[in-house]
């Protein structure tokens, strides 16, 4: 199984996503870890954009976890129709089924509240300011399998939910 996370950040999206994995002893990818990994490297010009390749390697270990027979859940915003749909074209290529899951926190007061105390646990990672993600660009979902407000439920709400779905 294929677990396909998707959200601002801020929403709540890995939280739930950690605890979900955790639960699931599933194996966890997250996208700022592996983009600030790069960072960190010094393989890139300093203050240089990591652009589509942490997507890309993300994908690479997913679907190698994917075919070892591992449940994987991958933590991205995922902002675009273009990566949910290469999230998908993974799955199919590994053979196994998948679900995409959109994060959102409806009311802006807590989501910029969360986004602006968060706690980081990325080493070296810079998070983007509220007005960052104000300007993100990112592309409604057209068909998210589920739909979870963090603004409406709770963490453990919000995985039990997600676990009775699959």
């Amino acid at each position: 199984m294929f677990i396909i996370f998707g959200g601002l950040p801020g929403a709540g999206k890995s939280t739930i996503a950690q605890s979900l994995a955790a639960r699931m002893k599933a194996v966890y990818l997250r996208v700022d870890s592996i983009e600030q990994a790069m960072r960190s490297s010094g393989a890139l010009p300093p203050g240089s954009d990591v652009g589509p390749a942490g997507y890309m390697a993300l994908y690479r270990v997913a679907a190698d976890n994917l075919r070892l027979g591992h449940a994987v859940v991958a933590d991205t915003v995922n902002p675009i129709e273009i990566t949910r749909a290469a999230f998908r074209a993974v799955a199919i290529e590994a053979n196994t089924r998948f679900v995409e899951i959109e994060v959102i926190c409806s009311d802006p007061k807590t989501h910029r509240y969360r986004a602006e105390t968060r706690l980081l646990t990325v080493d070296g990672l810079t998070p983007p300011t509220w007005a960052d993600i104000a300007v993100l660009p990112y592309e409604p979902w057209r068909h998210p399998l589920l739909r979870v407000d963090t603004a409406m439920s709770t963490v453990e709400e919000s995985v039990a939910r997600i676990m009775a779905l699959l």
